[in-house]
């Protein structure tokens, strides 16, 4: 089983590709060690840096950056699922990131319901729509039951891409 992020390139910013094609791109954490919101935003952040996306001397700023979006509205939705994000200047391009926790989160979620899928984006305060194209995408096919079941049985990138590309869905 893989244990820390899988990462991608630092740069995918082609808004008129399909957006799921950007999972190929995703910084993968099959196995989230987080057990609360705080250190589930730190892992984030984390893997932002391990996989090459951030500089690791931005860490600390986007983890603020993830944190005060978390305080003006928490991006927990339902069915377990989280979608925490946030705009900054420390990266240039969309960067996208996916998390599992296999215990679960509480995280504000609109369900009331522990999260254990988080879908993190961060991307610049430039770019208004690869970050929204990308939640949508990704959140249209997590409605399904049968793709959310496949993504969190992920253990690696190329099995989480492969539960989002389910053509029975």
């Amino acid at each position: 089983m893989t244990s820390g992020p899988e990462a991608g390139p630092k740069k995918v910013n082609d808004s008129s590709a399909d957006p799921l094609s950007r999972l190929a791109d995703t910084i993968f954490v099959p196995d989230a060690k987080a057990t609360d919101k705080a250190s589930l935003l730190a892992e984030i952040a984390d893997a932002a840096v391990a996989g090459g996306a951030v500089a690791p001397e931005n860490r600390d700023k986007i983890l603020a950056a993830l944190v005060e979006r978390e305080r003006q509205m928490s991006t927990g939705m339902q069915y377990g699922v989280a979608i925490p994000h946030a705009k900054t200047d420390c990266v240039s391009s969309l960067v996208t990131m996916i998390a599992i926790s296999r215990a679960g989160i509480p995280f504000e979620t609109l369900d009331k319901e522990p999260a254990s899928l988080f879908i993190a984006t961060l991307s610049p305060p430039s770019d208004a729509n690869s970050h929204i194209r990308f939640l949508a995408a990704v959140t249209r096919r997590l409605a399904n039951r049968r793709v959310r079941e496949r993504v969190f049985a992920a253990t690696t990138k190329s099995e989480l891409v492969a539960a989002f590309a389910d053509d029975a869905v």
